[in-house]
């Protein structure tokens, strides 16, 4: 299990074909490692149309990007997949990175073996 959860700012000039080849590389760089099978690799990408940035300046742009992994690779492991993944990340929003003020950021969690289950209804409506 590798999923890409990919948010960004609506001003970086990001349409469905530029996001899909971003998930593209990705999945590539998911497959080269052997560490994802394919089936398991996911991406999903959620353009924010309200954010704030900094001093509020409409040019400064972000991305931010989550990679949730299923348990059982090693630390070493772990590192080189991430130093790739990021590597893909930074040079596709480069060209933005180098002329904006911009935050890329970027996480990759192992997710722990947890059952858990929410339902709520809200007190009963309060």
């Amino acid at each position: 299990m590798a999923h890409f959860v990919l948010e960004y700012s609506d001003n970086l000039g990001q349409d469905q074909n530029s996001i899909q080849t971003l998930f593209n590389a990705l999945h590539q760089a998911a497959a080269e490692t052997k560490l994802f099978p394919l089936k398991g690799i996911r991406s999903r990408g959620y353009c924010c149309e309200q954010y704030r940035m900094a001093d509020g300046n409409p040019e400064h742009g972000f991305a931010h990007l989550q990679i949730l992994l299923g348990v059982g690779r090693t630390m070493e492991e772990k590192q080189a997949a991430a130093d790739l993944f990021f590597d893909v990340f930074t040079k596709h929003f480069s060209s933005y990175y180098d002329a904006h003020g911009m935050a890329l950021s970027f996480e990759m969690k192992e997710l722990e073996p947890v059952l858990k289950f929410n339902k709520n209804n809200i007190q009963d409506y309060l």
